[in-house]
């Protein structure tokens, strides 16, 4: 097993969750801990912004026609939260292990102030790039990771040093060869950042009758240039990604807080029930109805 791997194996062991599927949060705020027993099929999920590390166990994600995929001593970096498909495998029958790091805005922007200061990594632009990149980490960044692990297994360590870790990994990937997908988000008057400052419309305001023109409007874009700039980061058109974003909702209001199909298909902004379930079935390859059964 991996090293990464080993030390969430003996974190999971610590705290008691080799029965968890799904996500807990760990001592460290911005640190979330997963672990799933088995493999999955390709499914469509709504992934938030951030940096995942896998210790055991392999993913693959599509993001319209292109995979990503990651593994033990690789990282993915999400700078906007983005609809995406994923698949997932077990390695040896064991036990798929990883972490969820978010990035905190203020963190950085500090980082990338400083940086600029120090006129380092000079390669990255403000132009818009696809918001999701895979990589594998070089020794400094591994080492990193593995020093924030050993501090998620001594309280002390992740109250006192833990955050300072996460923005050590921070700096990681912006002084890597993928930095450019958090750099330009600080760059607050390019164009990514302001495809990022629609996203944030669109994942407050879902269920608002949003249009194209509302988008733009937000990132202080004309029409065509946001349209330009949202699929190049998203992959995506504007009202693709909100669809996609309307949906997983609805699926998260019915699964795990019980709501009726048509109250979660009214709440996430469809009007007409019927249409709700066939882009329901087209996206998830299945009815809502089914999926309650």
């Amino acid at each position: 097993m991996h090293p990464l791997g080993q030390l969430m194996l003996s974190y999971a062991i610590q705290h008691n969750l080799e029965q968890l599927d799904g996500v807990v949060d760990t001592a460290i705020k911005s640190v979330k801990f997963y672990r799933t027993g088995q493999s999955s099929q390709r499914q469509p999920l709504l992934y938030q912004s951030g940096i995942i590390i896998m210790g055991h166990g392999d993913k693959r994600v599509h993001l319209n026609e292109r995979a990503f995929s990651y593994g033990p001593g690789d990282y993915l970096v999400l700078g906007v939260p983005l609809p995406l498909e994923c698949e997932a495998f077990s390695r040896d029958n064991l036990p798929i292990y990883g972490i969820a790091i978010d990035v905190d805005p203020h963190t950085l922007l500090q980082l990338v102030n400083q940086l600029e200061k120090h006129h380092a990594n000079t390669t990255a632009s403000v132009a818009p790039e696809c918001g999701l990149v895979a990589e594998r980490m070089d020794q400094a960044m591994q080492q990193t990771c593995e020093r924030l692990l050993q501090a998620l297994l001594n309280h002390a360590e992740a109250e006192i040093l833990g955050e300072h870790l996460v923005t050590e990994l921070i700096f990681r990937i912006l002084t890597g060869p993928r930095g450019k997908v958090l750099f330009n988000l600080a760059q607050q008057d390019g164009h990514y950042a302001r495809v990022a400052k629609a996203l944030t419309l669109v994942h407050q305001d879902y269920a608002q009758p949003l249009t194209v023109d509302n988008l733009a409007a937000s990132a202080s874009m004309s029409i065509s240039a946001f349209h330009r700039a949202f699929r190049q980061v998203t992959l995506e058109s504007p009202l693709q990604y909100l669809k996609k974003v309307r949906l997983n909702k609805a699926k998260e209001l019915i699964t795990l807080e019980g709501k009726r199909v048509n109250d979660a298909a009214q709440l996430v902004g469809y009007s007409s029930p019927s249409q709700f379930s066939r882009e329901f079935k087209r996206h998830f390859q299945t009815t809502p109805k089914q999926i309650t059964a």
